[in-house]
């Protein structure tokens, strides 16, 4: 696990940016970071673990939603400042009950939603979510 650590660029805060993908589909779930102690948990555990910036602790996801994702295979991009999780999402990705992330697209010159929640984040986390 040592080479695999070392081979990541983390930036000056300690962090490298990871990109969730859906392992069978290729669909693009989510961006999060990581820190050390993650990726190595995430590597000991098989489940995803990130770092939450605006908590300054370790993120597991799905620990309070119960929307997991299983790690299929980790890559680490060309620079080794970007790791790619293909996984497997167990139900929503996204904070807001949404499949993935971007469901936000550009369309005539305006943000338009293009995918409705599929859970009602209320019943995710018990309180509402941006």
């Amino acid at each position: 696990m040592q080479a695999i650590l070392d081979a990541i660029r983390f930036d000056e805060r300690g962090l490298v940016a990871a990109i969730a993908q859906q392992h069978d589909t290729g669909e693009v779930l989510m961006m999060a970071w990581m820190n050390r102690e993650s990726v190595a948990e995430t590597l000991a555990t098989g489940q995803v673990c990130y770092f939450s910036r605006s908590r300054g602790q370790l993120w597991r996801k799905g620990e309070s939603s119960g929307q997991q994702q299983r790690l299929v295979d980790l890559r680490l991009d060309c620079d080794g400042d970007t790791i790619l999780l293909l996984v497997d999402q167990v139900g929503v990705a996204c904070h807001t009950g949404r499949r993935n992330c971007f469901y936000r697209a550009a369309r005539d010159g305006q943000i338009v939603e293009i995918a409705a929640p599929l859970v009602d984040p209320a019943a995710l986390y018990g309180h509402k979510h941006g």
